[in-house]
């Protein structure tokens, strides 16, 4: 390992948190898996073109139940059901623009309250004895924000094609309010997820910087062939372009089958010092016409899990799961990282951080939490 990461160590307050957490872990955390894919293990049924968003409307308590599995398995990333929760999308049907962006704001205020239920439970379990010190630390909230592919719900956040009269400008006219009021929900940071093209990437560094947004951001980008994105522009170009702005603290890879992941961290690490996040798809393939996952060259779970070793070795500060993963995966991708984590301190310690005091919207909360003992078993 040993590698000297960019932790943003002179940037706002607002960023430390971040770094905070990679820092007292060693380097590497779990973030959690398919949302989607879990909100259908419990019955919803999410064939909308608001996808898992819709979720917002009809049963908030699901998303409840599915950001505290992931907990439970050992996230320390939660990303929010707003990937495709989009204005435009709220707009068709029928909802006003406030309702909207009050849907938006929901999404944060859920992740955040479950977070917090959770921490404090944990808390109340360490000073009675029910709980190992170390088991967990205190996740960020990630806010999701998709692709322009994602809104169309046609499946072209797996091909990058937006038609010949796609610009820069379209883009950021498209995403700039949704991204400023997720900005200003109370999330920890926000997650670009899914990007396709070099042009979408553009527009949401443009944007970061155009409207001085306070909390940090990751952009991860999805791949069919390992070696450029899906609509055919240079990885290594889209990954220098996110990297090299003041806002981002995270690059990386997302819903891309687990076969290319390694590959691709090491391309991403040649190009930037910063945090890499990763957290691939099962390795089955989406088609957008009939909208259903179908099986293609991949791995099964056991396979994906054996990867996580190497994928850190690579260069991978965080790991987790896309479609078709489940809190399972993430179980075992905690497991692999606690395992190997290298305490720097007593492993005996208790957190000192006291039960949630403040609100969800409170960005500079610190962690303060000691490093993980050697093998917790994960309940």
């Amino acid at each position: 390992m040993g590698r000297a990461l960019h932790l943003l160590s002179e940037e706002p307050e607002s960023f430390k948190a971040f770094a905070d957490l990679l820092k007292r872990a060693g380097g590497c955390v779990a973030i959690d898996g398919g949302l989607a894919t879990q909100l259908e293990q419990h019955g919803a049924d999410i064939k909308d073109p608001l996808w898992s968003a819709l979720c917002l409307i009809t049963s908030p308590d699901l998303i409840r139940k599915v950001h505290k599995e992931y907990l439970e398995a050992g996230a320390e990333v939660l990303v929010t059901a707003s990937y495709q929760a989009t204005l435009q999308g709220f707009e068709a049907r029928g909802l006003t623009q406030a309702e909207g962006e009050a849907l938006l704001q929901k999404s944060v205020t859920i992740a955040c309250e479950e977070r917090d239920r959770f921490w404090d439970q944990y808390i109340d379990h360490l000073r009675l004895g029910l709980a190992e010190s170390g088991m967990y630390r205190r996740a960020l909230i990630a806010a999701s924000i998709g692709s322009y592919g994602a809104f169309l719900a046609d499946g072209s956040e797996y091909s990058g094609d937006y038609g010949p009269d796609m610009t820069k400008t379209k883009l950021k006219d498209f995403h700039r309010r949704r991204l400023l009021v997720l900005a200003d929900a109370g999330a920890d940071l926000l997650a670009f997820e899914t990007i396709p093209c070099k042009l979408e990437a553009q527009a949401f560094v443009e944007i970061l910087e155009e409207e001085d947004i306070q909390i940090p951001s990751w952009l991860v980008f999805n791949s069919k062939d390992g070696l450029n994105v899906v609509n055919g522009d240079s990885f290594d170009e889209c990954i220098a372009l996110a990297a090299n702005s003041k806002k981002v603290v995270a690059v990386g890879i997302n819903c891309t089958p687990p076969r290319f992941i390694d590959g691709m961290i090491r391309a991403a690490r040649k190009v930037t010092s910063k945090p890499i996040v990763v957290y691939p798809n099962s390795g089955e393939c989406y088609d957008g016409i009939k909208k259903e996952w179908i099986t293609c060259t991949g791995m099964g779970e056991k396979h994906f899990i054996s990867h996580v070793a190497e994928w850190r070795e690579s260069g991978a500060n965080l790991i987790g799961g896309c479609c078709r993963t489940t809190p399972i995966t993430i179980k075992a991708i905690s497991k692999v990282l606690h395992d190997q984590a290298l305490p720097t301190s007593s492993p005996s310690q208790v957190p000192t951080l006291q039960k949630s005091e403040k609100s969800c919207s409170d960005q500079t909360l610190r962690l303060n939490f000691v490093p993980l003992s050697p093998s917790p078993e994960l309940h």
